[in-house]
């Protein structure tokens, strides 16, 4: 089994360095200049959607979720174990440094995330619970490829639904377990019940049921943590100038810990950034299509921000707490462990209860999340009840499978399955990425003009294959056309 999993990991990691990487490099360096640093300048823009009204329909009613709720949606799946497990390991083999370039991919990515996030609004189509959407579905109605669409639904179920969900029901039961020194064999199994209940509970609930649990999971989710972080950092607050400095001066390979080259410092740290925030890997359109909004951009900009929320909030603070309360990194443990021994270190033995909630909050969230993609593509492939009811009796059994098992070849694997859905959405991205920069104009000129932008496809008539946008009143419901418009400068 070792040497299965050496092999896997072997292929996986070879999948990353020399395609997926470089390819998600390019791209993004592209995209970042063709439409004017968007993922810089628009910032301001990200907020002020985040919170913009969810049109309605003609009895009043939402259309469907938020732009906020998606945001937590994608959120709860970006933000998991990774956020803890995956930055440990980065520093630990790649030094401080490795933070830098978790930092820089974010940025870049931001480009990739918005073009994606758009695409996925613009190809939206409706269901029962308003709409739904995401890189099979432009695939399909923006490239006329549905075989493509299938392919990266298929590898999607397998990689997030099933893979990741395991992985985080299995955190959280060994998390549970090693507050109770690791001894206790019924543990995992009352975890996996307990997990597979409550998940249940919610995803038999459809998708306006996950995102009312996401959007309160987590946002308590993410002070809960900030408030440790700032805790800690407090604590040792004569190291932070020292710790900024050997993030930036470190990222060149001067005093690395492992890694040996910067080469090396350059891909852990890009890599595990790019496993936590997943900026163009495909996942968070599926979250982003769901949103109610008049505009595709709008929602191209708040996932966007989703990956900062992911890298330079969530990400920052596990490095943060590692590097101000462990100065010596020489043979540090990798993983959750490092996290683990430094929260410990600055707070007492009893935070590995408080680092149990962070991880169930975190875990939990994602297992939501992760499921709603699955959803969408299964719906994409078939969207008969029946399939749908079975995918979700699957689920609930791999959450309580998962909290029982052992998962390093389920990592290894997962991580390979993640790179070739990857390659899918960058190639699809980038044949339609010149529907995503004309949408970007539009929004840039209706806002130009003292506008709350909103987008009908009869603005963008050479984009074949968009479902929904007929008109302004499908857009902005019963609410006067010149209410919906009218300017949103003070």
């Amino acid at each position: 089994m070792d040497a299965i999993n050496d092999l896997v990991t072997s292929l996986g990691g070879q999948l990353w360095s020399w395609i997926v990487l470089p390819v998600l490099v390019v791209l993004g360096l592209y995209f970042t200049f063709r439409s004017g640093v968007v993922q810089f300048r628009m910032i301001p823009e990200m907020f002020r959607t985040l919170t913009n009204r969810t049109p309605t329909d003609n009895e009043g009613r939402p259309q469907s979720v938020s732009a906020f709720q998606a945001f937590t949606i994608s959120a709860a799946s970006r933000v998991g174990v990774g956020n803890i497990a995956g930055v440990g390991t980065a520093i630990a083999i790649g030094g401080p440094g490795a933070v830098f370039w978790m930092w820089t991919m974010a940025f870049i990515g931001g480009a990739s995330s918005f073009i994606e996030s758009t695409l996925g609004q613009a190809f939206k189509v409706r269901d029962k619970d308003g709409f739904r959407g995401g890189p099979a579905y432009y695939m399909q109605h923006g490239l006329k490829a549905r075989w493509m669409g299938i392919l990266f639904a298929v590898v999607l179920i397998l990689c997030f639904p099933l893979s990741f969900n395991s992985l985080q029901a299995n955190t959280i039961s060994a998390t549970i377990s090693g507050s109770f020194g690791g001894e206790v064999g019924w543990i995992p199994w009352v975890v996996g019940g307990v997990l597979a209940v409550l998940t249940a509970l919610v995803i038999f609930g459809g998708v306006r049921r996950i995102a009312s649990v996401s959007q309160a999971v987590v946002p308590l989710m993410a002070l809960l943590y900030l408030i440790v972080g700032l805790v800690i950092v407090g604590m040792h607050i004569e190291r932070l100038p020292e710790v900024f400095a050997s993030i930036y001066t470190q990222a060149w390979g001067t005093q690395e810990v492992v890694g040996g080259t910067i080469g090396a410092i350059i891909m852990v740290g890009a890599q595990r950034g790019m496993f936590s925030n997943e900026a163009g890997l495909g996942s968070a359109p599926n979250a982003g299509a769901t949103a109610a909004v008049t505009h595709p951009v709008k929602q191209g900009l708040v996932q966007t921000l989703g990956v900062y929320f992911d890298t330079f909030l969530v990400c920052s603070i596990t490095a943060f707490i590692v590097l101000v309360s462990t100065p010596d990194l020489a043979n540090a443990e990798r993983g959750i462990v490092l996290t683990q021994n430094a929260l410990v270190s600055s707070l007492g033995s009893w935070s590995n209860i408080l680092l149990s909630i962070i991880i169930f909050l975190l875990a939990f969230s994602s297992i939501l999340g992760n499921y709603y993609y699955g959803e969408s593509n299964i719906e994409f492939i078939n969207a008969k009840r029946g399939v749908l009811t079975t995918f979700r009796v699957v689920v609930v059994a791999v959450v309580f499978l998962g909290s029982i098992a052992s998962a390093d070849l389920i990592w290894s694997t997962a991580d390979g399955i993640m790179g070739v859905m990857a390659i899918i959405n960058l190639v699809a991205i980038a044949l339609l990425s010149g529907i995503a920069f004309k949408l970007l104009k539009d929004y840039s000129e209706q806002r130009r003009a003292g506008l709350d932008p909103v987008f009908t496809r009869a603005r963008l008539p050479e984009a074949t294959g968009i479902q929904c946008w007929e008109d302004e009143l499908s857009v902005t419901g019963p609410i006067p056309v010149v209410a919906s418009r009218r300017s949103t400068r003070s």
